[in-house]
Order: C-alpha cells, then structure tokens, then sequence
C-alpha cells in the first residue's frame, strides 16, 4: 500500500511539472512569460512554506501576483505620447511599404526617411516632456 501510494504520488507531481508552459518572454517582451518554479518546504499554501513565511521574513502572502492594491505600473504623459507617436510612424511605415506606385528602392528610402522622423519626433518629445 506504501508503495502504491509513493508511485501514485511521483506520478502526480511529474504530470503536473510535465503541463507547466514551456516558453520565453517577460514583462517587458508584451504579455505573458516563461515558467517560474517555486520550490516548496511543506504542503499547499494554508499548511507549509509555499510562498514564503508572511510578510517580515517573505515575499508576503500575496506573491507573485502582488499585494491587491493597485500598484501597477502607469505610464506617464511621455510613455503615453512616445506610444502615439511610435504607432502613428508604424501606419506610415507599413502604409509606405505597400505603396505599390514606388520601387523597391524608393520604398526603402522612405521607410528610412520615416524611421529617422519618428526617432527624431520621439527625441523632440522627451527633450519638451524634460524641458518644462
């Protein structure tokens, strides 16, 4: 009985680590991430060691999905006006690329002449953004 239990056992933990998600990414990248193992000292989250010990000696109960408070991040006026810009440029850009009345090189001119705009744009913004 012991050894059936002890199989049953490593049979669940290896399915459950086999269905995890494989895959890169982070915060930064855009949406979602790759794993994160947290290894345990005791049984679920009321009874062990799971995420941490409380607040003083831990990560506090509420990690990895923070504290419930509302802390995320918020963009300022510049991340928000360097956004706008960023996707106006893109619509011209890719508006640029499809223009079937120019050669290829004269698309690629005026995807760079566009490129050289939108980083001189975002530049003039971060400098007024800095400036007041």
């Amino acid at each position: 009985m012991k050894k059936i239990l002890i199989i049953m056992l490593t049979l669940g933990i290896v399915s459950g680590a086999s269905a995890q998600r494989h895959g890169g990414g982070g915060i930064r990248g855009g949406y979602g991430g790759g794993t994160r193992v947290i290894v345990s000292a005791g049984g679920y989250y009321p009874f062990g060691a799971y995420y941490g010990f409380g607040m003083p000696w831990g990560y506090g109960w509420g990690y990895p999905y923070g504290n419930g408070y509302g802390t995320a991040y918020r963009p300022s006026r510049l991340d928000m006006q360097i956004e706008d810009i960023k996707h106006d440029y893109s619509d011209k850009i890719a508006s640029a690329r499809m223009d079937q009345g120019l050669t290829r090189k004269e698309k690629r001119y005026q995807v760079k002449a566009l490129k050289r705009e939108r980083d001189n744009t975002i530049f003039e913004a971060k400098k007024n953004y800095y400036k007041k």
